[in-house]
């Protein structure tokens, strides 16, 4: 099991999380959804990206990213852009020209909203599920994820708990994604932090 701590915005937290004995796989930074309180603006995103990742990958969060913002971030950073609200053949075209890996971000409300997913595949690394609350950490029912049968990792997000269970996610997702579980006061708390990634390493080091 992989995972995904997203929308960090300062570099003490940042830090903390790719120096950690068991860091997460990816970190996800908010481009461009100035709604977001994990909003990063341009220019101290620039200089977050200058910290070394180490064995982190690092995520671009974009929200129906314009033609202007994808060229202007071209040059930062990032191993893979996490897209919510384009067309699958929007996505093929900046996969193609930008050359970064893709998460397509799918939001679930019902069963239904599933089926989408066929379309995203091929333009996908991974699809992610998340719920239909954006910024506000909403959750969906994970359990309609069970028997579904992707090329493309799978990973998950929605109101996700620094505690919660993990094992209960083997079986549906490859990558947990989680952010305001791993807050305190609408802040990343690094002994949250700190939790979910060892409870992490225990369950992968049990399996």
């Amino acid at each position: 099991m992989e995972a995904k701590v997203c929308g960090v915005k300062d570099e003490t937290t940042l830090n903390f999380i790719v120096s950690h004995p068991n860091p997460p796989h990816f970190v996800g930074f908010i481009v461009n959804y100035k709604k977001s309180k994990r909003y990063v603006e341009f220019e101290k995103l620039k200089k977050l990206l200058l910290t070394d990742k180490k064995k982190t990958k690092y995520v671009a969060v974009l929200v129906k990213p314009s033609k202007d913002l994808l060229e202007k971030i071209k040059n930062l950073d990032f191993d893979y852009y996490q897209i919510y609200d384009l067309k699958p053949e929007e996505i093929s075209n900046i996969k193609s020209k930008h050359k970064k890996k893709i998460i397509s971000a799918l939001t679930i409300s019902c069963k239904k909203d599933l089926i989408k997913y066929n379309l995203f595949e091929k333009v996908s690394d991974i699809i992610l599920f998340d719920s239909k609350g954006y910024e506000k950490s909403l959750s969906f029912d994970h359990s309609l994820l069970k028997n579904l049968k992707l090329k493309s990792k799978i990973m998950i997000a929605g109101d996700i708990k620094y505690n919660d269970q993990l094992d209960k996610f083997i079986k549906i997702a490859d990558i947990i994604d989680i952010s305001g579980g791993l807050e305190t006061s609408g802040q990343k708390d690094i002994s949250k932090i700190d939790i979910f990634l060892k409870n992490l390493y225990e369950l992968n080091s049990e399996n």
